[in-house]
Parts: C-alpha cells; sequence; structure tokens
C-alpha cells in the first residue's frame, strides 16, 4: 500500500505546485484588466475555479499522503524531513495568501502592483526546489 500513496503523493504534489506556479501568473494579468471588464469576471472565474477544483483539493491530498508516508515510513525523526516539513508548512502559508488574493480580487480590492506578482511567483519554485532535493537526497 505504501508505494501506491507514494505515488498518489506525488500526484497530488505535481498538481498542487501545477496550481501554485499558474495561480499568481493569473493575478499578474488580472491586475492589467480594467476592474469590472469581461476580462477581469473570466480571471475572478479562472482563479477561483482553479483555487477550488485543483490547488486546494491536491494540497489536502499531499498532506494526508505525506503525512501517512511519514508515519508508515518512520521519517519523523530523521532530520531531512524535518526540513522537507517547514517548507511544506511555508508552502501551506503562500497557499493561503494566494487564497486571500483570490478573495481580494473577487471584490475587486487587489492592492498588489504585477511586479510583486511576478516575485511572488518564484516562492512556491524555490520551496519546491528545496523539498526535492531533501526528499531525494535526504542530506542530513
Amino acid at each position: 500500500m505504501y508505494e501506491w500513496i507514494k505515488a498518489l503523493h506525488v500526484i497530488a504534489v505535481i498538481a498542487w505546485m501545477a496550481g501554485m506556479l499558474y495561480l499568481p501568473r493569473l493575478f499578474v494579468y488580472h491586475c492589467e484588466a480594467e476592474v469590472g471588464s469581461k476580462q477581469s469576471e473570466t480571471f475572478k472565474i479562472m482563479e477561483r475555479r482553479l483555487l477550488k477544483a485543483i490547488i486546494n483539493p491536491a494540497m489536502i491530498v499531499t498532506w494526508l499522503a505525506g503525512l501517512y508516508l511519514a508515519w508508515s515510513g518512520q521519517w519523523f525523526s530523521a532530520g531531512w524531513f524535518h526540513g522537507k516539513l517547514l517548507l511544506v508548512i511555508v508552502m501551506s502559508g503562500i497557499h493561503g495568501f494566494f487564497v486571500r488574493w483570490v478573495k481580494a480580487f473577487a471584490a475587486d480590492r487587489n492592492e498588489r502592483s504585477r511586479k510583486f506578482y511576478r516575485i511572488i511567483n518564484e516562492v512556491p519554485t524555490v520551496l519546491m526546489i528545496g523539498a526535492v532535493i531533501l526528499v531525494i537526497v535526504k542530506p542530513f
């Protein structure tokens, strides 16, 4: 069963990261759309659907499967796992900010610039790279 849960975990991580990399790009483009325009309303739908249908479920499955794997593999005492867990917690916090920003855009109250969203778009990438290195290399 462990290998099936691991496969599910990897699939969920891929889906979560795909959404976490795409959503800030939508924010960049949404910043350029005039408030109330058809384009702005389309971005609102895209952002909400991406969050509700892909990102949120993928994060939940990632956490559940990951915790099962950590428990089943007895990884809770491993140093590399502590580092990975910290990165996943930070990623989950970024996810929370994304939820807040989707709501701000939906209410036409975005206060951030395109440049901000371009920069924040890189954060999930850096966190993902760190997590993959910790899981594969297990440096400590």
